[in-house]
């Protein structure tokens, strides 16, 4: 006990920076749980926490820091339950075709390139205004040549199907409905109808004032740097990315430098970076001025206003957020003479991160750029405590860059394959040869066409910002057609991402020799992900698609439809072939063998359906439109069946095949389509 104590001594000092930590292992102990709690339980949390945070001064200096951890970890919870109620809105319950009309408030790209329009205040035929989804999502396909061009605050209409939130391709996938939840979009659709303008845009609200200046900024852009440069000019300065092409975001991905067209920390640190130094070289060109003000102070306010801007011109999104919060208390702290980088300071951004979003700490966002954070400050700060030198001075910028990218590369690479499945081999060498180009060129030749657009010449610093991001963008075509540039990786367990987390943050942030005890979880972690076993079955929610693994690899039924489905199994059994390929797998005759004497069968179509007169006992029956029978000796899965469940996986156990479902997994929620009429 006396060692354990002295231990727990040894921590003084940096306990701040477990406050975050201790919040998110409660936000992550309520997206955990498999059911709704209770008002009781929630009040029964609430007077734990308060029970532990009066009576930790009982458990003396060395053990009181537990009890306040274990409050926090209480408030964690209560918080993100609360904020899962406080954005409750209504989410359709049906598939829904008729008339759609509302104010447009985003316009953006669908993954298959289409332009796609999120609405608020929203009207639906036949649906009450109690039962309308706040918002809903369209994308626009088929002939649109004779659609009104959407523009912010014009309310809309035209005629769309419309589909309550999808949930996860499969057993612990993403949950795109808890995700649409938080996001208050009851639902989303697309539509092969014109759109049409019925009211003009509002005059007077200011999230449309803003909406319009970022078109604006966005459309003046694209005069002066058409292409895929102008779009990655208007990714980098309003956040929309429907101006890039395909093309170049798949070779950016493949090249590890989509995280470029991200308004994220990096952005946000080299404007306000930029900003501070030149405002502190203007005040020392006046030398009364300087001799009179606290220059640094000054320049460190004035960059938080830009940063403001910045944050405001790129539309707010969770991350830019997050990057905001980031740079504005490095800011503070410099106005306060603090430290301006510092693992207290990462604490306090990732704090009022929780505070205000708790569902973020779910995306790979929020948990990439606190990891590269974490390990860059955690790196830096023991070279500067142990005064290891980077070279002669000549060196250090180049040193500094080096370290700053393999550092930021090794702490993602894990959240970033387990989220995409997709490792980019060489992609130190691209960020080597980009990210310097986004702070020297880039950054500061779009303050310049700032600072010149009242003149009118903007276009001189867009057309030397469009020299750095041409530079970019061949560095990503160049990496993303070598040999080797991508692998893929098959998708962790749900413990593996946290256990990484941990073990990682234990080697961060604890003192003393203990810390390397963090080494044991992130070793196991990464051996749980190697021997993880995907399933032998997978069967989509509606019953549209079934993959089978084979030898060659995940056999899939279909050759073209559910698209988005199939593309998520390949990517997480991490196999790089597509949809076509996958099909010709499939082996000859309906009925395909699974491991331990088990078949299973597709049938697709009303001609499938209408020739099915029963099933053999030991096989696995899917369809894709609800089947006119029942039967006790087969298991019979159709879209009215599924529509309980969710997607299905097929598992095989010391029990033999288990059938395993979405809300096996997920359980009963808020956001679980089952709780709707």
């Amino acid at each position: 006990m006396t060692r354990i104590r002295a231990v727990l001594l040894q921590q003084r000092g940096s306990l701040f920076e477990w406050v975050p930590v201790c919040l998110a292992i409660g936000i992550g102990c309520y997206f955990l749980l498999r059911f709704e709690p209770s008002t009781s339980f929630l009040v029964a949390t609430c007077a734990a926490a308060l029970g532990l945070l009066l009576c930790h001064r009982v458990l003396g200096e060395a053990f009181s820091p537990l009890a306040i951890a274990a409050a926090l970890v209480a408030c964690g919870f209560i918080l993100a339950a609360y904020r899962a109620h406080d954005v409750a809105s209504p989410v359709l319950g049906w598939r829904y075709y008729g008339p759609v009309e509302g104010r447009v408030i985003n316009i953006d790209r669908s993954g298959s390139d289409a332009l796609r329009v999120t609405l608020d205040q929203v009207v639906m035929e036949r649906i009450s205004p109690e039962r309308t989804p706040t918002r809903v999502r369209i994308s626009l396909h088929g002939d649109q040549s004779h659609s009104i061009a959407p523009a912010p605050g014009l309310r809309v209409m035209t005629t769309a199907h419309v589909s309550p939130p999808g949930g996860p391709v499969e057993p612990g996938g993403f949950d795109f409905q808890r995700h649409a939840w938080f996001g208050q979009l009851g639902g989303v659709g697309y539509s092969r109808v014109p759109l049409l303008a019925i009211a003009p845009p509002a005059d007077g609200e200011w999230g449309l004032l803003v909406f319009r200046v970022r078109m604006a900024v966005a459309a003046r852009m694209l005069d002066v740097l058409p292409g895929d440069v102008g779009g990655f000019a208007v990714a980098v300065t309003t956040g929309a990315r429907s101006a890039i092409s395909q093309e170049a975001l798949d070779d950016l991905r493949a090249s590890n430098l989509a995280h470029l067209l991200a308004i994220s920390g990096l952005h946000m640190g080299l404007l306000t970076g930029f900003v501070f130094a030149l405002l502190r070289v203007c005040i020392a060109l006046v030398p009364p001025l300087a001799l009179r003000v606290p220059a640094r102070k000054l320049a460190a306010g004035g960059a938080l206003v830009v940063a403001s801007g910045y944050l405001a011109l790129s539309g707010g999104n969770v991350a830019t957020e997050r990057a905001f919060i980031m740079v504005a208390v490095a800011l503070t702290a410099l106005m306060l003479n603090r430290r301006a980088i510092s693992l207290r300071a990462v604490a306090i951004a990732a704090t009022i991160v929780l505070l205000l979003r708790p569902e973020a700490l779910l995306g790979p966002g929020f948990q990439m750029s606190f990891a590269a954070t974490t390990a860059l400050v955690a790196v830096f700060g023991y070279m500067r405590d142990h005064r290891l030198s980077m070279g002669p001075t000549w060196a250090k910028p180049v040193v500094a860059v080096l370290i700053s990218s393999g550092v930021a590369g090794l702490a993602t690479a894990p959240i970033g394959a387990a989220h995409f499945n997709a490792i980019a081999h060489y992609g130190l060498f691209a960020n080597l040869t980009s990210v310097p180009m986004m702070g020297m060129v880039v950054i500061p030749a779009a303050v310049l066409a700032l600072c010149l657009a009242p003149l009118g010449l903007d276009w001189i610093g867009l057309w030397i910002m469009g020299l750095g991001l041409r530079w970019i963008l061949e560095v990503g075509s160049f990496v993303a057609n070598l040999d080797g540039a991508r692998s893929f990786v098959a998708g962790p367990g749900m413990a593996v991402l946290p256990m990484i987390a941990l073990g990682f943050l234990w080697l961060c942030l604890w003192q003393g020799r203990t810390r390397l005890i963090g080494v044991a979880p992130v070793l196991a972690a990464f051996w749980m992900w190697q021997n993880a076993d995907r399933p032998v079955g997978l069967i989509a929610e509606n019953g549209a698609l079934v993959g089978v693994m084979t030898a060659d690899g995940r056999a899939l039924s279909k050759s073209k439809g559910a698209g988005f489905v199939a593309r998520n199994w390949l990517e997480n059994d991490g196999d790089a072939t597509d949809q076509l390929t996958a099909a010709s797998r499939w082996p000859s005759g309906q009925a395909v063998p699974l491991p331990g004497g088990l078949r299973v069968t597709h049938l697709a179509g009303k001609k499938a359906v209408a020739g099915f007169d029963g099933c053999d006992t030991g096989q696995i029956i899917v369809a894709n439109q609800d089947l006119p029978v029942r039967s006790s000796t087969c298991v019979l899965l159709d879209p009215k069946r599924l529509r309980d469940m969710g997607a299905v996986a097929i598992r095989t156990g010391k029990d033999g095949i288990r059938l395993v479902s979405v809300r096996d997994v997920t359980g009963d929620r808020l956001w679980s389509p089952w709780r709707r009429p």
